[in-house]
């Protein structure tokens, strides 16, 4: 699966505590292997976000992203439930 990363998620991807950064990576190898394993929570957004997917990365954190075909993902952003506002 190929996934592309949107420059708000690189620059909210940095600024995360280095553990936060092991933590999400972890969980892209997850969402990598199967995008709908239910330790992520993957789920479709409704609303201003109609279209879009999340999953979680912990009880805190998600990452907002779009499927562009079968194997092409695009990360939007990563951050708390702000992210939805």
């Amino acid at each position: 699966m190929q996934i592309s990363y949107s420059p708000k998620f690189a620059k909210k991807y940095r600024k995360l505590s280095s553990m936060m950064r092991k933590i999400t990576e972890e969980k892209e190898a997850i969402f990598r292997d199967n995008p709908f394993d239910h330790r992520l929570k993957t789920h479709k957004l409704n609303g201003k976000l109609d279209g879009l997917h999340a999953f979680t990365v912990n009880y805190k954190y998600r990452i907002i992203l779009e499927f562009m075909n079968n194997d092409e993902v695009y990360f939007h952003t990563i951050g708390t439930h702000d992210i939805y506002e």
